[in-house]
């Protein structure tokens, strides 16, 4: 992978040619942080992704789609459908309950929207459709694949997420759009408004289910959930992941599913993985501008542990002449998706992030993740370094482990 050496004082990173001591300890850390064995961030022996290719049994234009909608994906240039969407596309359009497995970026937020979409233009039912997400984020990339999909067919959508004005989203309910999308926080606060009407509410989707469990909003979830409509409702789950507490949850909310699952392998399989040893502050930000500047650091997501952290963590790498963005929570949406877009565009060369933001990112293309400040779980490590070798490609995550 990498031939060059980066040096900060006497310490060196020199890729998958480093010799480092076994670490001794971690770098210390918050509240309720699990201590994690520095041996568990490397993995230098990667495996290659084997995966046998999936043949598509059908075109778009096999699943009867309405013509308007079907000339919208020839538009987008949409001719093959993915694994994912082959196969749950004609269940959902059949009315069937799917519990979808697949990998962030393998296109299930289409395989959901078209049956959606396809059933919407005849009935036009407002609120009929109720589409929960676990990040603001990721709320936001469904709302722009449902306008690029449903363009011409006067089907609007209202996305109600928090730290975004709620007085605004409660304006745009009130104009009864045929979809909602939104975050389980908001979307209970305004259940309990009496804003959003679950009466006419007879499809449901629950996209990243796993993500939505791992951030504690189980209860939320279930809640809303209790509000719909039982009989005649379609749910559509979609996940990374299906351990047996997410399973048993997913089976609360649906009816005789169809479970499909397009997974490839673990992402971390094919993620080279080793650690990075710093002396004390000083020395950690020396050895990270290091990285930075080479250029084989392309595309780099950097984790920190606190929002203020990670705010003075981007000044400081813009000042010292590498091009950064921050998410985090005292970012208002705005700002927040500013930033990923300026990280999308290649604009900013690195994103720093706290884990909770960077929930349910799909950034295509990210070379390197670097965990600046160690994570609060092994789960949350997972999480990171997932953000990298996405869609079978390749990826490094480097790990900061005090000496």
């Amino acid at each position: 992978m990498y031939k060059k050496r980066y040096s900060g004082g006497n310490n060196t990173y020199s890729g998958r040619s480093s010799q480092f001591r076994r670490p001794q300890r971690g770098s210390g850390g918050g509240r309720n942080k699990q201590r994690i064995d520095p041996a568990r961030f490397i993995n230098r022996s990667t495996k290659a992704v084997t995966e046998v290719a999936y043949e598509s049994k059908h075109s778009f234009a096999d699943f009867e789609l309405l013509p308007v909608l079907q000339a919208n994906l020839d538009s987008a240039g949409f001719k093959q459908p993915s694994p994912i969407q082959d196969i749950a596309i004609p269940l959902a359009l059949a009315g069937r309950d799917v519990i979808g497995l697949a990998n962030t970026g393998t296109g299930k937020t289409a395989a959901f929207l078209l049956p959606i979409l396809n059933q919407l233009y005849r009935s036009r039912v407002p609120q009929s459709v109720l589409i929960v997400a676990p990040t603001r984020e990721l709320a936001q990339q469904i709302d722009a694949e449902f306008k690029k999909f449903a363009q011409g067919m006067k089907l609007y959508s209202a996305v109600c997420v928090g730290g975004m004005s709620i007085n605004t989203q409660m304006r745009e309910l009130r104009r009864s759009p045929h979809i909602v999308i939104g975050t389980p926080g908001r979307l209970k606060d305004l259940f309990g408004r009496g804003v959003l009407r679950p009466n006419n509410m007879t499809t449901l989707v629950l996209d990243e289910v796993d993500r939505m469990l791992d951030m504690g909003f189980v209860h939320d979830v279930r809640s809303i959930v209790k509000l719909l409509p039982e009989t005649g409702r379609q749910t559509l789950c979609f996940s990374a992941t299906l351990s047996n507490d997410i399973q048993a949850i997913i089976h609360e909310f649906v009816h005789d599913p169809e479970t499909v699952s397009v997974r490839m392998s673990e992402t971390n399989e094919h993620i080279y993985q080793d650690v990075v040893h710093f002396r004390d502050d000083m020395h950690k930000k020396e050895i990270l501008l290091n990285l930075l500047r080479d250029e084989a650091f392309e595309k780099v997501i950097v984790f920190g542990e606190t929002k203020h952290g990670v705010q003075r963590l981007s000044e400081s790498l813009t000042s010292s002449g590498i091009t950064a963005c921050a998410i985090h929570g005292n970012k208002t949406q705005s700002q927040r998706m500013k930033a990923l877009a300026s990280f999308q565009r290649n604009e900013s060369k690195v994103l720093v992030a706290t884990d909770v933001a960077a929930r349910g990112l799909d950034i295509p293309s990210v070379s390197h993740v670097i965990n600046f400040d160690q994570p609060q779980t092994y789960d949350d490590y997972i999480h990171r370094i997932g953000r990298t070798g996405r869609a079978g490609k390749s990826g490094t995550a480097l790990t900061f482990v005090k000496l």
